[in-house]
């Protein structure tokens, strides 16, 4: 099955690209060079776009190997805080890796969801720019008004290490998300200017005081781009059922993320995860949020997948993987494209 075309909340290429400073080529993009994402993976696997982040890494990553992932329980300690002197310069050399690849015309890069639909339609890769942690803005949001002319639409004020904006979640299990204090004053200065401007927040990777921070004051839909179920894998990545019914009752929604960790129940960094296990959390998440409040959030390029999927030539097993637990071919449209439309008509406006 390739069709319906994903949409996809969560990929890492331009930091992958970053690191091996190329843009094109067999060992880039434009061929089959990739390791997770390129052209010719897309093709095989029907995958239409999706959000594209901008990520700066620490400079030594995780301080510890993320093989420790595979014990029974682990709490990974995490790299210091970046400067925005060295996370901006990261950024804009991402951000540029992604204007580059849609002057080859390898993708475009989309302001609105009319963009998106143009691009599922004509077969062109759609991207929208995201920022994985927000280091890279200063507190007078002057790079966040360039970005934002530069085409970003969607932002995390973290990823798991801390900002001036707020405090994430660490790679922890077993842990509830409710790990620190929340957003700082500039945090929430932050949310409200991403609300003028129609900026998508991105709840990933907050802590669960950060969570209800942004929903106290945020006026637009509460969306995690790529997390899964705290009730099924008791990650402190994972939202609990509560944060779910918020996120339901403000009519966003939640892209499924394909991280085994956050997957199986024993928070193993285990690639061979049978992909039932990713069944299971779409239906819980369907279950507390309704069949219009859940897609696919896949980290590919930035995560160890189920075997069964390994890259995104093998999302047709995925759609199968659906079809088999019995959902119809509406459900399965709006869990690949549909609903991250539709979340994003509500958030862009």
């Amino acid at each position: 099955m390739r069709e319906p075309l994903i949409f996809d909340g969560h990929n890492d290429v331009l930091l992958r690209l970053h690191q091996r400073n190329i843009t094109a080529g067999k060992d880039g993009f434009q061929g089959s060079g990739g390791r997770q994402i390129d052209l010719e993976k897309a093709r095989t696997g029907g995958f239409g776009g999706g959000f594209f982040a901008i990520y700066v890494p620490g400079e030594q990553g995780l301080s510890h190997d993320m093989d420790e992932m595979m014990a029974a329980s682990y709490d990974l300690p995490l790299p210091p805080q970046v400067g925005w002197d060295v996370a901006s310069k990261v950024a804009l050399s991402q951000a540029s890796i992604l204007f580059n690849l849609e002057r080859d015309g390898a993708l475009k890069i989309c302001r609105s969801t009319q963009d998106i639909r143009d691009c599922l339609s004509s077969g062109m890769m759609a991207a929208v720019m995201h920022m994985e942690g927000a280091e890279a803005i200063d507190p007078d949001f002057h790079m966040l008004d360039v970005l934002y002319q530069a085409g970003l639409r969607s932002l995390g004020p973290v990823w798991s290490r801390p900002t001036i904006f707020g405090h994430g979640v660490p790679f922890r299990f077993p842990s509830t998300p409710d790990t620190g204090p929340g957003l700082t004053e500039d945090g929430s200065r932050l949310i409200r200017k991403c609300n003028d401007l129609g900026v998508m927040i991105d709840l990933s990777h907050l802590n669960e005081a950060g969570f209800w921070d942004v929903a106290r004051i945020s006026t637009k839909p509460l969306v995690a781009t790529h997390s899964n179920a705290h009730a099924l894998c008791t990650h402190s990545r994972n939202l609990t059922d509560r944060q779910l019914h918020a996120i339901c009752d403000t009519d966003g929604m939640v892209g499924l993320n394909f991280a085994v960790a956050f997957l199986r129940s024993d928070g193993r960094m285990d690639e061979d995860t049978p992909i039932e296990t990713m069944m299971d959390h779409l239906d819980h998440l369907i279950t507390q949020l309704g069949e219009d409040r859940v897609g696919l959030g896949s980290d590919f390029d930035g995560a160890t997948v189920p075997v069964e999927i390994k890259t995104i030539a093998g999302l047709p097993s995925l759609r199968s993987a659906m079809q088999k637990r019995g959902y119809d071919d509406a459900l399965i449209k709006k869990l690949c494209h549909e609903n991250w439309l539709r979340v994003l008509d509500l958030t862009w406006t």
